[in-house]
């Protein structure tokens, strides 16, 4: 057992991580792999690598998590160096798609030229979509983002942009050919959880690509939340950063994503105004 509080032992990650590996399947028996562009993935939970103490609190957490996909802010690593104790140690590429994101970007031709850069260091021409040129509250900007979507697609990058919880813009980026969408549940890194709920509801009923909730879920309640409500996936990073335990806070959103999926998929009860009991009345209760 380690040190740390809370921290399952080794068995127990390895345990929690076999449990998520193993595919969730519909009522109807078929397969419920994450799909996008046409990469199948067994876990819905992203990981984001910003803000940890150390290389080894992040990999507790992907390990505990069991995360396949990890972003990595291109403005804060060597992409080309990938050896020592910084964050790209704690990714195994065997295991992991380490997508990298262009964070920090404030206009079209910046994200690009980031993309650019990342695949010239010899990672997937995948990437995050990032532009985020107001500081203060981090918001992405719809437009730069919409015309960054454009000219990466142009150039051969399967992209998943990140943006506001706008349903049009949602719609626009799916027909341009992004792979996913990715709305904000709240502000970065403000662990509000999803603030943004009815209008990602809209962009779910209306996607035709994964919806990946993105920014803001700060406890596993809110990460259960956006997949019962549909989400195909969240992204998670300042909650397990900021936890007393990074690694048993990663197994508490796998849990919870897992068990939003699983609710959404079994059917949700409808909300009622009123009063519905659950044991009705018989006549046995009653003398003849």
């Amino acid at each position: 057992m380690s040190g740390r509080i809370g921290l399952p032992a080794d068995s127990d990650v390895r345990s929690v991580s076999n449990i998520l590996s193993l595919q969730v399947t519909t009522r109807n028996g078929m397969n419920d792999s994450l799909l996008i562009a046409g990469r199948a993935f067994s876990s819905r939970l992203m990981i984001g690598t910003g803000k940890f103490s150390s290389a080894q609190a992040l990999r507790e957490a992907i390990a505990a998590s069991g995360a396949e996909i990890i972003t990595v802010a291109l403005r804060r690593v060597d992409l080309s160096s990938p050896e020592g104790e910084g964050i790209l140690s704690a990714i195994d590429p065997d295991k992991q798609l380490l997508l990298p994101n262009t964070s920090g970007a404030r206009t079209a031709e910046e994200a690009v030229r980031l993309a650019k850069l990342a695949r010239a260091a010899g990672t997937a021409a995948w990437v995050k979509l990032e532009l985020t040129p107001e500081p203060r509250y981090l918001l992405p900007d719809p437009v730069e983002t919409l015309r960054a979507a454009e000219l990466l697609i142009k150039e051969g990058f399967v992209v998943l942009p990140y943006i506001q919880a706008d349903p049009i813009l949602a719609k626009r980026l799916e027909e341009l050919g992004t792979a996913t969408v990715m709305p904000l549940g709240a502000p970065i890194g403000s662990n509000r959880g999803l603030r943004t709920r009815d209008m990602i509801k809209i962009i779910i009923e209306q996607a035709n690509v994964p919806v990946v909730v993105d920014a803001g879920l700060g406890a596993p309640s809110h990460a259960a939340e956006a997949m019962e409500l549909g989400a195909d996936a969240v992204l998670v990073n300042t909650a397990l950063a900021d936890a007393r335990d990074a690694g048993a806070m990663g197994r508490a959103f796998a849990l919870a994503v897992e068990a939003g999926r699983t609710a959404y998929l079994a059917g949700l009860g409808p909300e009622r105004d009123l009063a519905a009991a659950s044991s009705p009345l018989t006549g046995f209760l009653f003398k003849e």
